[in-house]
């Protein structure tokens, strides 16, 4: 087994250490998030960083780099208050990894993929066609991480849209039917096979 200290870290060449860092946490959600300027520009970009926060409120939270350079998806919630989250499935991988190039903010990655945008119920953000969660979401919050400056971006769920065929009677997802996607790093996408649930426990 590899042991690596901190020292050994700060002394990596730059992308072996961030891709080493990506993945030491282990597997990440994998989504777009779709958005719309207030000037009708509209823009989808991939993020590994969507965590549960809550139930009660429906919260979930995502990281956004450092806003030191234009970062579009955070600049539209920041004017709109809207935006959706979709879960990346097999079939659009390629296409999804492609949304972390950096076009500028008139260009947008709908155009640039075979990604197509979807309006539901008014929401004022598009969700991305075919992905089989869908949720629309309110800006709540925003927190800065000081340690390197990133930004917890926390949302309310307004609407969510899920395929039947993936829904048990439960209110159990069930991703891996769906063919849910994961992201190992920056760039490994895996298709998880789901072994087994276990029943909610209590003390023995």
């Amino acid at each position: 087994m590899a042991t690596i200290t901190r020292a050994d870290i700060d002394a990596m060449e730059k992308l072996y250490r961030i891709n080493l860092i990506n993945s030491c946490s282990g597997y990440k959600s994998a989504n777009l998030i779709g958005t719309e300027s207030k000037d009708g520009f509209t823009n989808v970009a991939v993020f590994s960083s969507v965590t549960h926060l809550g139930s009660n409120p429906p919260l979930l939270g995502f990281i956004t780099r450092p806003a030191f350079v234009p970062r579009n998806t955070y600049e539209n919630i920041k004017e709109t208050g809207f935006y959706t989250i979709n879960h990346i499935h097999q079939r659009i991988t390629k296409d999804a990894h492609h949304t972390s190039a950096k076009y500028p903010k008139e260009v947008s990655e709908f155009d640039q993929t075979e990604l197509e945008t979807e309006y539901k119920d008014d929401f004022k953000a598009p969700y991305v066609k075919g992905c089989h969660v869908q949720i629309g979401m309110r800006y709540m919050n925003e927190y800065l991480i000081e340690e390197n400056d990133t930004i917890l971006v926390v949302g309310k769920i307004e609407h969510l849209h899920i395929n039947d065929t993936i829904l048990e009677t439960d209110g159990f997802i069930n991703l891996a039917k769906a063919e849910t996607a994961t992201i190992n790093g920056l760039d490994g996408y895996a298709i998880p096979q789901q072994q087994t649930r276990y029943p909610y426990q209590r003390p023995k």
